[in-house]
This record gives structure tokens, C-alpha cells and sequence, in this order.
């Protein structure tokens, strides 16, 4: 359905249930840039433009955060879910890079996925309004705003490439058992109350048992899992606490008796991603990480961890 606007480029025969949908995205990297990308100011943007042109039923959806590489967001699905059950009439963005920065998705999206269920779509500082008629530019545009990324995400990997081979730990969270310094975040010191439960899965490997059963006993004593103590002390974790806040995993296990952190070490560049449009992490090859000694202090001797590899 194409609909008609009026001189004041009000939709004549949008139907009442259905929305302006008013999409707001904001990364790490915006944020960069300063406040003229933040979430605030997209609103207000979007809002005056809708009421200046009477456009109706309006609703924001917003990805705060979040990469204009990546197409699966909570609230770019959202409005697309509801663009597929022909809720939506009009699609209103600040520009497009707030869309997306590849270029091949959000041309599917504007120039076929839109135009198929008869959306309007408007980008306001790039001029962009379907009604009347999309430019060729628009394509270049989209280019231009994928190779930002890409060389955004080059400087970001050159940093972190660099602080990588320095020595200084690229792990976003400290192995279990250890903490940040609260005085210098690049180091780690030791977590007394997690280390114990280190040294006793150690301890525990040492006298026969595998992961599945040292999980089993863990869980039975009602050892508190990683993810469960690290809230439970205020701090962040990597993965969220399930319902069993006890329940160990022969994994989590096996992934602590083959960490050499626990030896002192620092151990860079376990991982790594093919590109800067796929977020996705894969392991690097041993061969391709780098291990420096003795950058912290250990919690399980050598001799132990020698010993627990060869049990394994």
C-alpha cells in the first residue's frame, strides 16, 4: 500500500491502529562523537518532526548500545515484527546510520522489506523520504556509513591488539577467584574466599574425580556457581545466574582446571572475530595467544597444575 500524504505530509489514509514507529540506536561508539547521537537527542528529533508533520500514533523503539554491524536488536526486531503484521505506517530515523552500518541489509530493508508492506520511511537529516521518490546517493550514503564502522572497529583493534601485547589483561571479567585491583583495573588480585574453592577443584582432581563428579560435589556442598557469587558480592559477571544459583556445571569446571591464569600468568588473545560486521567469538589457536608470566599472584602451584593436566 503506498499511501498519501497531504501539503503538510500527513498520512491521509493511515488506519487508526496502526503507529509511526520512531527508532532510536546508540553504540559504544556514537557515544564517541558526543551528545549530538545520544538516545535523548534522537528522541526529541524524532518526536518535533513527527508533530510538525501530524504524523499519528507514534512509538519509539530504541537499542541503546548496541552496533549498527549487528541487525539482531531487541528493539529494531520489535518493529519489525510488528512492520510484518502491517501495524507500522511510517518508519522515522534521525538518519541512516542510526539503521545500520552495512550497507546491503539496510538497503533490503528500505528499499524492499519497506516499500513490500507499504511503510514509509524517512531519514531526516540525510533528506530521505520515500514518498518522494529515494536517490541513488541514498546507496552511497549507506557505504559510507558501513566504512565508518569499519574503520572504527581497526582503530579499536589496533588499541586492543597493542594493550594485548603489553601484557596488561584483555579479559573484560577476572578468572574466578580473583578480582580487580580497586587501584589499578589492569591487575589482578586474589579473591580468598573463590581461590579456596579453586584450590579444592584442584584439590578434588588430584584425588581422582573428573568434572562431572567434582560438579556434583560442588552443587551437593552448595558451593555458590561464578556467576552467582560474583552478584552476590556487587560485582558484574559474564553470563547470567540461573535458578539453582548451586548448580555446577561440569563445564565451568573443566574450563577452571585448564586456565593457567591460576598459575600468575595473563594469557591474551584466547579469541578472536572474523570481522567486524560478525560478533561473534571463536578460539584462537594456541599458537596465536600469548602468555606473560607472572603478573599476578598464583593460587595453584606448578607442580599441581603440571600434575592436574597430565591426570586430564
Amino acid at each position: 500500500m503506498n499511501y498519501q500524504v497531504d501539503e503538510n505530509g500527513k498520512i491521509m489514509n493511515q488506519q487508526p491502529e496502526q503507529i509511526t514507529a520512531l527508532y532510536c540506536r546508540l553504540s559504544r561508539d556514537d557515544e564517541l562523537q558526543g551528545d549530538s547521537n545520544s538516545i535523548v537527542n534522537q528522541k526529541s528529533i524524532l518526536s518535533k518532526y513527527a508533530e510538525e508533520h501530524r504524523l499519528l500514533n507514534t512509538r519509539f523503539f530504541i537499542d541503546d548500545g548496541v552496533s549498527g554491524t549487528t541487525f539482531d536488536r531487541p528493539g529494531l526486531n520489535e518493529m519489525l515484527a510488528l512492520i510484518d503484521e502491517e501495524k507500522v505506517s511510517t518508519v522515522i530515523v534521525k538518519d541512516m546510520s542510526r539503521l545500520g552500518r552495512d550497507y546491503l541489509k539496510v538497503g533490503l530493508l528500505t528499499e524492499i522489506q519497506l516499500p513490500e508492506k507499504g511503510v514509509r520511511f524517512i531519514a531526516i537529516n540525510d533528506g530521505v523520504d520515500s514518498n518522494q521518490g529515494v536517490s541513488e546517493f541514498i546507496a552511497f550514503r549507506n557505504v559510507i556509513n558501513e566504512w565508518y564502522a569499519k574503520d572504527t572497529s581497526k582503530k579499536i583493534k589496533a588499541v586492543f591488539t597493542a594493550k594485548g601485547q603489553s601484557g596488561k589483561p584483555l579479559s573484560t571479567f577476572p578468572p574466578y577467584g580473583y578480582i580487580k585491583d580497586p587501584e589499578d583495573k589492569n591487575r589482578w588480585i586474589v579473591d580468598e574466599a573463590a581461590a579456596e574453592v579453586v584450590r579444592e577443584i584442584f584439590r578434588l582432581c588430584m584425588e581422582g574425580n573428573g568434572p562431572t563428579k567434582i560438579a556434583r560435589i560442588l552443587s551437593e556442598r552448595r558451593v555458590l556457581i561464578p556467576s552467582a557469587y560474583a552478584k552476590s558480592n556487587g560485582r558484574s559477571a559474564p553470563a547470567d545466574v540461573p535458578a539453582d544459583r548451586c548448580k555446577w556445571c561440569d563445564s565451568t569446571v573443566a574450563h577452571i582446571l585448564e586456565r593457567k591464569e591460576y598459575l600468575g600468568h595473563t594469557v591474551n588473545f584466547k579469541t578472536y572475530k572474523e570481522s567486524f560486521r560478525n560478533k561473534k567469538q571463536r578460539k584462537n589457536p594456541k599458537e596465536n595467544q600469548m602468555v606473560f608470566e607472572n603478573t599476578h599472584q598464583p593460587i595453584i602451584e606448578q607442580d599441581v597444575w603440571d600434575t592436574v593436566q597430565q591426570l586430564r
